[in-house]
């Protein structure tokens, strides 16, 4: 039986959680930080005292986030005397003897601009034992993670493609005139579209698999947090196996999302890909892509094959020590064995569709930490390749660049006898994702000369000058330098 959230049921939800300050700002105030950051961590004792006597928002918090049993009266009246037996049809609440408990994980979640609240299933923990095969996931790690990573320019239109409980659509809100979302899971559409109603947010919902919706549509942005977790063919949880083996759920979408792109529209997506003996992950994901895109490869993390499966099945709520997480594991782990798996990439994909004659393919290691998000990279990384696209070596040459603030240049130096002498300098943005570049004295000397005073082909014919060597030997050298630097950002036109 599916969750019935009217659009009336909602609407009460929503009046009542406003009058209670039950949002994103309002939680945090009443518990605090220190509580706060430990209901993050599963401890929910602090918060839980905390709301003792909070009112109606404290009886909320204890409902919908500690997953406490509550009187009804007192539930009744944070619900602004919505009826219970209604709320319990739809499986908002759920009658625990005398006492009523959350049906459904209902929590404010937010933004800088705002606060939202997102409908999802209870998790493992939450229902004190392994979810269903067909559970709709709240807002995790990855969902954020594919947030913090989105380009969040102003489009008219954007695909969520397999929204799950919405909160890639909530995000595109506030960017996106027009939003679309799509699902397999009949479960999934229905929490999003509560999602959405409590939110007074508008989107269009189509159900079916993958692409097969939209049929001769096209989007100016599409996101997706896919199904992407590897291994056997198979689906236990809809909200993270695809039933295709492998990464080929990934593939699948890497391939086929362009065709659903405007021309210059961008499409935002996690993935994952094996790591296979004897294979260059790069050469694997950019296998994946069709012509005409685009393309850039962040990867975040690489799994052990035995770490992979053991997180998998916790998150799931199955006991890797019982039968049933043996079982499991062992069917996984001998998938992993024999194809050759020694690892598992996970990362975002940006794809542009373009109509030039040479895209920009590029895939790129980021496992160090950073704390700004990736989306406005993501953005500033396409505007990048557009214009070393539209510049030769010869409108190079013409440019006068600069060194902006946030970079900086480290220097590493060895004691000798006659000092000390330097033997790593590094170029290192200190923002965005925090690009680091080494380079020779030569290549130091020359960016000491981007001050957008002089074009690039003085500041060489300077330097081969002072150096007493060849300046087409130095242009040659130093064009494939700068163009790099330039499309990570770490020297710009002035």
């Amino acid at each position: 039986m599916l969750p019935d959230l009217s659009i009336e049921l909602t609407a009460r939800l929503r009046g009542a959680f406003q009058n209670a300050g039950y949002d994103a700002d309002g939680v945090v105030d009443l518990l605090g930080p220190q509580a706060h950051a430990a209901l993050g961590r599963g401890e929910p004792e602090a918060a839980r005292r905390a709301t003792a006597d909070a009112g109606e928002l404290g009886t909320l918090v204890r409902l919908f986030l500690l997953g406490d049993a509550e009187e009804p009266a007192a539930v009744r009246k944070a619900l602004d005397g919505l009826d219970l037996d209604q709320a319990v049809d739809a499986q908002v609440l759920v009658r625990d003897g005398d006492h009523v408990r959350a049906g459904l994980d209902i929590r404010p979640y937010g933004d800088d601009e705002g606060s939202w609240w997102v409908i999802a299933d209870l998790d493992s923990e939450q229902r004190g034992g392994p979810v269903p095969a067909d559970h709709v996931l709240g807002v995790g790690h990855a969902s954020i993670s594919l947030a913090r990573a989105t380009s969040r320019r102003p489009v008219e239109t954007l695909l969520d493609l397999g929204t799950g409980c919405g909160v890639q659509a909530l995000h595109a809100s506030r960017h996106a005139k027009k939003i679309t979302a799509t699902d397999l899971s009949d479960r999934a559409l229905r929490l999003a579209q509560g999602t959405f109603r409590i939110n007074e947010i508008d989107v269009e919902l189509r159900q079916g698999e993958w692409f097969a919706p939209l049929r001769n549509r096209r989007f100016d942005q599409v996101v997706c947090n896919p199904p992407f977790v590897v291994g056997p063919p198979r689906v236990d949880y809809v909200y993270r196996d695809s039933g295709l083996g492998g990464d080929d759920a990934s593939a699948l979408v890497v391939r086929q999302l362009p065709s659903f792109l405007n021309e210059g529209g961008v499409g935002q997506l996690l993935a994952s890909w094996l790591h296979r003996r004897g294979e260059d992950w790069a050469d694997r994901v950019s296998g994946w892509l069709p012509r005409n895109v685009d393309a850039w490869f962040v990867q975040r993390d690489v799994a052990d094959p035995t770490l992979y499966v053991g997180t998998w099945l916790r998150d799931a709520g199955v006991d890797p020590r019982s039968d049933e997480g043996r079982a499991k594991a062992s069917a996984w782990l001998d998938w992993f064995a024999e194809n050759d798996v020694e690892g598992i990439g996970f990362g975002f994909v940006t794809l542009r569709r373009t109509d030039a004659a040479h895209p920009e393919v590029v895939c790129e290691d980021l496992r160090h930490a950073y704390d700004d998000p990736l989306g406005p990279e993501s953005a500033a990384w396409l505007d990048r390749v557009e214009w070393l696209r539209t510049h030769d070596n010869d409108a190079l040459l013409a440019t006068r660049f600069t060194v902006p603030e946030s970079v900086l240049l480290e220097e590493v130096s060895a004691p000798t006898e006659d000092g000390w002498e330097s033997v790593v300098r590094r170029l290192h943005r200190t923002d965005g994702p925090g690009w680091q570049h080494e380079l020779d004295e030569t290549a130091a000397r020359l960016l000491a000369g981007f001050r957008g005073a002089l074009p690039l082909e003085d500041l060489i014919t300077l330097l081969a000058y002072a150096n007493d060597v060849s300046a087409e030997d130095l242009a040659a050298a130093a064009l494939p330098v700068v163009r790099e630097l330039v499309r990570h950002g770490m020297v710009v036109p002035a």
